[in-house]
């Protein structure tokens, strides 16, 4: 409104008021974050962390749609493009994790989010299965009962889903840093 609608009357100042007001307006600021975020990808490395919401199946739509409609115009141009559905597809640039828990619903929600992502030419890399108990030393009657519930997930995953993946035991202390990656990435599971 300071910008663009600073030389505007009453009633032009608000129909920009409107449009900004609309989740249009919103999807499109949050696709070209997305758009800008994925060319950065090709200079550094880019973790994004999303749920499988409809928010994240919204914006692959967007992103989708926009990759369609670049195709549909280029296509005739004969000139060489890149959209972000195409380096989200490439398998070279891009690896996908899938996080989930070692319960029913986050493993369903995750392959769901699976299935949205082969369909547009998506496919992930591999699997975690993060906080497990099953992967963890209990001692606990509670817990080895939460443990033995586990097992039935993670199978679920490995038989089911993943073409690879990994179990991350609950751990006392979260593994922030290289170090602590490293330290749990040579972790023997017991």
């Amino acid at each position: 409104m300071d910008t663009k609608g600073a030389k505007l009357d009453v009633q032009g100042r608000a129909l920009l008021k409107e449009d900004l007001r609309s989740p249009c307006t919103e999807e499109i600021a949050v696709f070209q974050a997305f758009s800008r975020i994925i060319r950065e990808a090709g200079k550094k490395f880019v973790v994004m962390d999303t749920a499988p919401t409809g928010h994240t199946l919204l914006l692959l739509d967007a992103t989708g749609a926009y990759h369609r409609e670049v195709s549909r115009q280029m296509s005739k141009s004969g000139l060489h493009f890149t959209t972000p559905m195409m380096q989200l597809q490439d398998k070279k640039q891009t690896k996908i994790l899938i996080v989930t828990l070692a319960e029913t619903t986050p493993v369903l929600e995750a392959a769901n989010l699976q299935a949205d992502l082969r369909r547009a030419g998506i496919e992930p890399w591999a699997w975690v299965i993060n906080s497990s108990v099953a992967a963890a030393s209990v001692k606990s009657a509670l817990l080895r009962k939460r443990a033995s519930n586990e097992i039935r997930e993670i199978k679920s995953v490995a038989n089911q889903h993943a073409k690879r993946y990994a179990v991350v035991p609950l751990l006392q202390d979260e593994p922030i840093g290289v170090e602590r990656l490293l330290e749990l990435s040579f972790r023997k599971i017991k």
